[in-house]
């Protein structure tokens, strides 16, 4: 299956290859739903994370995904729907977030009352997979309603409405990030009832694979700098030299894509990364890193064939 093949190419178990292709012929997407369904962002990779993922997935499992900023945590959760074929419904947490937010409020039509459906109860309905984005945003009690969705009741009950199962397929996957503002401890309930994956820190075998897929006709000398600029920030902000701002991989993965419309590279990791920080100092020495990588006078020439 062409959709698989990028599994192949990193050795993940054919037996969980042919599984993955048995649970898509098992549960088709329905027809409202298709449009749902769409290729991720950029590829993910990471043979040994891929692999505990599917696991889970395939029996059953929701997964949460916690770790430090530019893991690949969305990227993961959005390669997962497009593995298995089924349709994303995005769900972004933040302080505010109620109990309605997920499963839907009463709103009126033709002069009726009825029920605005939420992405939880739309996903619990078409089986898709549902992203809980910074799910450790949200307050313990606006979550305390998915309880029932993420353990062994696969069930939704809407106040004043009917009980409803969720369809065998349905999946959910939440990302959370550490130690940045506004976040929280998930509580032990919560935590429970999904199988937890520590996502590691991206390294360079992992962003060669992801430049070389998104930009195949990128010089190899260009590749090797563009990768340098973000494994660089990264040990800086693991030092404790700078923020996480500037450790952008989607605006470094930007600043690649815009270089080939004849911005200079420089320019294009200007927007992407170095802009990313408001702080002057920080902002120097981010862009000290980025001048030991990427000349000011290079051009598109120098970073596509």
């Amino acid at each position: 299956m062409k959709e698989l093949e990028f599994l192949e190419e990193q050795g993940v178990s054919s037996a969980l290859i042919k599984k993955v292709e048995d649970f898509r012929e098992t549960y088709p997407v329905d027809e409202e739903a298709k449009h749902r369904v769409s290729s991720p962002s950029m590829p993910f990779y990471g043979k040994e994370i891929l692999e505990m993922a599917i696991a889970g997935i395939l029996k059953g499992e929701n997964l949460l995904l916690a770790g430090p900023k530019a893991t690949g945590k969305n990227v993961l959760a959005e390669n997962l729907a497009f593995i298995f074929g089924r349709p994303v419904y995005n769900v972004s947490f933040h302080v505010n977030t109620n109990s309605g937010d997920l499963i839907g409020t009463d709103t009126f039509v033709n002069n009726e009352v009825t029920l605005r459906k939420g992405s939880i109860y739309q996903c619990a309905e078409h089986g898709g997979f549902g992203v809980l984005d910074e799910i450790n945003m949200a307050k313990n009690d606006a979550v305390s309603v998915l309880h029932a969705t993420l353990d062994y009741r696969r069930s939704i009950d809407v106040p004043g409405y009917d009980r409803i199962e969720l369809h065998p397929a349905a999946r959910f996957i939440g990302t959370m990030n550490y130690g940045y503002a506004g976040t929280k401890e998930l509580n032990e309930a919560l935590v429970s009832r999904f199988l937890v994956i520590d996502m590691p820190a991206q390294t360079e075998e992992s962003l060669n694979f992801i430049f070389h897929q998104m930009f195949p006709n990128a010089k190899m000398t260009a590749v090797e700098q563009f990768v340098g600029v973000f494994l660089d920030l990264q040990k800086k902000a693991l030092n404790s030299e700078i923020s996480t701002k500037p450790l952008d991989l989607r605006g470094l993965l930007a600043a690649m894509k815009i270089v080939d419309t004849g911005l200079s590279p420089w320019q294009a990791v200007q927007m992407g990364v170095i802009n990313k920080t408001f702080d002057v100092f920080e902002k120097e020495i981010v862009e000290d890193v980025v001048r030991t990588r990427i000349p000011r006078e290079w051009t598109k020439e120098d970073v596509y064939e």
